[in-house]
């Protein structure tokens, strides 16, 4: 695998979480683009914009807010909620090239997500939805950590989960991650991979066993989607062995948790690891909270870990070097193919749009 992997740029991203965008002026790049956000007073709504002043180039993000307009920090240029200058110092004309690019909005399921591509392309009703992030009966944990690698590594690791086994032993790995066989299904219309593995008699880790309270032995199942190109579900479903989850999760004897992973590439060579464990048992306990997300904070940083050697070891390759493949990577090689469809897709022009 080359280690840039190029940006389909006609789609959805995630940009932020909801709770982040306010009336802190936010700092964020996706896909090379660097923006700044921030919530309106009028109606708290978010906006994005491009992050560099006209004038000098100065981050607006390092600026302020004069209501729902942004002054920049260095002259003063004053930019709307469009992107339009609307004064500049020391004169009444406001050249007619002031301005800065505005980017298409949409907060869904406690995610801020922004279009950098087209803005005549895009349509909301494209964006995949994670509904237990803001679902009544559900409680979330989340973070986020930038990794210094490409983001085509981050989707392997998420889509290979026999690495729990190996860089996760004492936390979410155990060996019958690594040993039982998946399942593979790809529906390259829509851009979505499916992976499967269904453990029937496993050793429960301790990220369940310390949270459920389970002793013994579980029954086991991983059901991934992956959503090319930003959003990765893991549908995690544990039992005591002889007790098989509805599949819904609401087995009494059973726990059912959602592992969510949103990847946004920010440069080359850079992506950000948004990540959320939603769960619809012990909602009420803190203790159970805090452990989940300490314990899955830690789960994360080992990959942050893995990923960024990663980037550094494929940084010194000979060119033509050859990596092996082998069952376990089906699913990661096919989001490859269809992140490339989507990047020679979003390269092509698109008749009726200039």
């Amino acid at each position: 695998m080359p280690h840039t992997t190029a940006f389909a740029r006609n789609q959805w991203y995630v940009v932020a979480y909801a709770h982040e965008v306010g009336r802190e002026l936010l700092g964020r790049t996706v896909l090379g683009e660097p923006l700044v956000l921030y919530r309106t007073e009028e109606d708290g709504r978010a906006v994005a914009l491009h992050d560099r002043c006209v004038h000098r180039r100065y981050p607006l993000s390092a600026s302020g807010l004069d209501g729902d307009r942004i002054v920049c920090g260095y002259h003063g240029f004053t930019y709307d909620t469009t992107g339009t200058c609307v004064y500049v110092p020391g004169q009444r004309r406001v050249p007619r090239t002031a301005r800065v690019a505005s980017y298409p909005v949409v907060e869904q399921d406690a995610l801020v997500w922004v279009w950098i591509g087209d803005p005549a392309l895009a349509d909301p009703g494209g964006i995949p939805r994670a509904p237990h992030l803001d679902s009544p009966g559900w409680v979330t944990v989340s973070g986020m950590e930038p990794i210094d690698a490409d983001y085509g590594l981050l989707v392997d690791n998420l889509l290979d989960l026999s690495h729990e086994t190996y860089l996760h032993g004492g936390y979410i790995g155990t060996p019958e991650v690594a040993e039982t066989p998946i399942t593979t299904e790809v529906d390259e219309g829509a851009g979505v991979v499916r992976v499967s593995r269904r453990m029937e008699d496993a050793e429960c880790p301790p990220f369940y066993a310390k949270s459920t309270g389970i002793k013994g032995r579980i029954t086991r199942w991983q059901d991934i989607e992956y959503h090319a190109p930003c959003l990765y579900l893991l549908h995690s479903r544990i039992a005591p062995v002889g007790v098989v989850p509805e599949p819904d999760g609401s087995d009494p004897n059973g726990f059912h948790t959602e592992i969510t992973y949103a990847i946004t590439p920010s440069a080359d060579g850079h992506v950000y690891d948004f990540w959320m464990v939603s769960r619809d048992w012990a909602t009420d306990d803190a203790e159970v909270t805090e452990f989940l997300r300490a314990n899955n904070h830690t789960v994360v940083m080992q990959d942050v870990d893995a990923l960024n050697l990663l980037q550094r070891t494929l940084g010194t390759e000979r060119t033509g070097y050859q990596e092996l493949s082998i069952n376990i990577d089906t699913g990661g090689l096919a989001a490859r193919r269809i992140l490339a469809r989507l990047v020679e897709e979003g390269a092509k022009p698109v008749e009726g749009v200039r």
